[in-house]
Parts: structure tokens; sequence; C-alpha cells
């Protein structure tokens, strides 16, 4: 069958996720059960065998991580899926990844923690985990999706920014999105833009693995392509090979961090929602945006000015965005999030002092009803807000 034929669709998140997947070339899956992610492995294993694809369920999330980036050393688009333990668990590899500069996609699809915690239930707890979770300074790539629609296209995206950027691009879901059953329309392959890794244009020779092109990014070759490949965690010269010393460590993680901050403008999306009016922004991200549109429009109709900032790629952050936003004299901004103040000491930092930011929290279970978003809204309209535990 290969690729799904064009139409439109009714399917849940994780099942489109796995569809984008295969949309954009991915034939090597290695993963481990989790909920709520679990339907995304196991709508790959019924399709693998059709488009000649190669699951493999490895004994833990460290395995499952490091199985991807053989894959992807090998010449495959190679994807894994989990949750928060798990993602925790992949930490080491995906540093290791990051390092190595491997093309991977890591879907975390966010339950409620910590720990064990909610396992069947959202949350928006790990996004400072994707930016920070593994040691040491890196530059990241992470998407939010808000609807199964754009679980199909996002993945196709992360899989696009993976190989175009040489680095594991995170797609950042969470249970409610991954869950929820909507329309998605599958366009003609054809008509899918779909970017694999750069090859080297020198002979075996003449091949640095890791010496750059104008954009940072250095072409690469895979292992049987007859190339020399030299594959380290180490800090590492141009050829691969392990040197501890702290200019070649400037120069290389320099760069690692450089390829995604100087092309931001090529890497950075966002959605704006009626904000050319607004003195209220509200930041939201993924399943909470859905609330937050919403309420935004109830706002408007009680006399507020709101609008809506979404978050598509949650890093890098659209932070000269809100810097601009900050500076045009608005009363506040309000970030609403399922947890207790991640993305909300972002839109602070970027904001410069210019305006207040507020939080409306919530410790996972559940989205956020419209309601609980306009009555800060009301609140702050109103001057009656209190700076209360969460607020930046």
């Amino acid at each position: 069958m290969g690729v799904m034929e064009e139409g439109t669709y009714f399917m849940d998140g994780n099942t489109a996720c796995a569809e984008g997947a295969i949309m954009a070339g991915c034939t090597f899956f290695g993963g481990y059960p989790i909920t709520p992610a679990t339907e995304i492995l196991e709508r790959l294993t019924n399709r693998f065998p059709e488009i000649h694809g190669s699951y493999l369920q490895m004994e833990d999330e460290l395995a499952s991580i490091a199985s991807i980036i053989g894959a992807s050393w090998a010449g495959r688009k190679a994807m894994t899926a989990t949750s928060g333990p798990g993602f925790s668990l992949m930490m080491e590899n995906y540093g290791f990844a990051l390092m190595t500069e491997t093309p991977c996609v890591i879907v975390n699809v966010m339950r409620g923690g910590p720990s064990t915690g909610l396992p069947t239930m959202v949350a928006q707890g790990d996004v400072m985990q994707t930016r920070w979770g593994t040691h040491g300074d890196v530059g990241v790539i992470v998407l939010s999706p808000s609807s199964p629609q754009e679980m199909f296209d996002f993945t196709i995206d992360a899989f696009n920014l993976a190989e175009k950027y040489r680095l594991p691009v995170v797609l950042l879901s969470d249970e409610m999105v991954a869950h929820m059953t909507e329309k998605v329309n599958i366009p003609v392959k054809e008509d899918v833009k779909i970017i694999d890794r750069k090859k080297p244009s020198v002979s075996p020779e003449e091949y640095l693995p890791y010496c750059p092109d104008e954009d940072l990014v250095p072409p690469m070759a895979c292992t049987g392509e007859g190339y020399s490949v030299h594959v380290t965690g180490l800090t590492h010269d141009e050829r691969g090979y392990p040197v501890i010393d702290e200019k070649v460590q400037n120069n290389l993680v320099t760069r690692l961090i450089d390829k995604i901050r100087k092309n931001a403008d090529d890497i950075l999306r966002y959605e704006e929602y009626k904000l050319d009016d607004a003195d209220i922004i509200v930041v939201s991200y993924g399943s909470a945006s859905r609330s937050a549109r919403e309420a935004v429009d109830m706002a408007r109709e009680r006399g507020i000015n709101a609008g809506l900032l979404r978050p598509i790629t949650i890093w890098p952050f659209p932070e000269d965005r809100i810097a601009e936003l900050a500076k045009r004299g608005l009363d506040a901004f309000v970030v609403a999030e399922i947890n207790f103040g991640q993305v909300v000491y972002e839109v602070q930092r970027c904001s410069e002092g210019h305006c207040p930011t507020y939080l409306v929290p919530r410790m996972g279970g559940s989205i956020h009803t419209p309601e609980e978003i306009v009555d800060r809204l009301e609140k702050i309209d109103n001057n009656e807000i209190q700076t209360e535990e969460g607020d930046a």
C-alpha cells in the first residue's frame, strides 16, 4: 500500500503521526510501549511490512533511542516515540545524537508527572526538558502540534528539519492531541516537500565528516557508502576524531548552537490570532491552545481586546516577536499551559519588563476550560489581578 491514498480520513493524533512518518520516508522505528504513545508503535508495526520498513521493539527507552541513532547512520530515516518517563531515560543519547549530528525524530506524547504520575491523562510538563534535559550546551528544534492534522504535518516537518540540520528533532505532543479523533487530510505524495540529508560532493579521500558548509551543517556520509565514518560523543575535530582541547570544544559546540540560532528564520514558526489590536495576549501551545483560542473569542465578546500567540516551534522560541509585541504597550501577556510554569518564564524574559506576564496553570489531568482563561483576562482588564504563586 505504501503511503495512504489522497483523501480525508478520521484518525487520532497518534495514527496521524505514524502516517506522517511513512509519508516523510521513515523506514525504521525502534521503541518500547508506553502510554499514551503506544498507538504510534502499533500503527507502524502494521504498516511497515507494506513499505519494507523495519520495526524493532527494544528492552527499554535507552536502547530505543540508541537503535534509531544506529539506523540513521546506516542511512535510514528513523524515529522513536515515548512519553515523559521514557523521554527521561533517553536524555543521555539525546545528547549523543546532538553531539554526533545524527538526524532522527523523537516523539514525546506528554502525560501527567512527575514519575509515573498520570499515565493516561494530559499534561505539558516536559517543555524545558526538551531544551535542557541533556547536559551541556546545545541547539534544539522542538515542534508542538495541537491537532491530529498537525500531528501528520509536523511529523513530516520534523523529519525534514532533522535531515536538513542534522540533529534529533522532538515532536512534543500531549495525550489530548494524541488521542483525539478529527479529520486529517492526506495529500498526494508528489505534493509533499521531502528533504533528505546532504551527501558529500568530494571523494572519500577528501571527505571530512564534520566539516560544515556555509549553513553550518556538514554533509553526511553513512556507513556502507564508501566513506570513512567516525562517530563519537567526545569533543571531536572535523575528521570526527576525539580531541580533548578547549579550542576545538569552543568551535564545535558553538557551531552546534549556531546552526540552529543563525538559521532561526528558516526554522521558527508560530501562529497569530487577532493580535493587530490586542491589549492582552495569550500565549499557549499544544492542546491548551485550543481552549486559549476559544477564550480569545469569548473575551472579545465581553469587550476585552485579547489575542493569541501560539508557538509552533517551542524551540527555537519566538523571542523577537514577543519582544516586539511587548514594546507596543500591552496590558499583559497571559500564558496558559498545563504545568506550573515553564514557557511563562520565557515570555517574561523576552518581554524585557515592558509588560507583566501572568500564568494560568494546570497541574495535569485535563486541559483548561476557556472560562478559566477568560476569568484571568477579565481580572487583568479590570485591574483586579493579584500576583499569585506561579506568575512570572
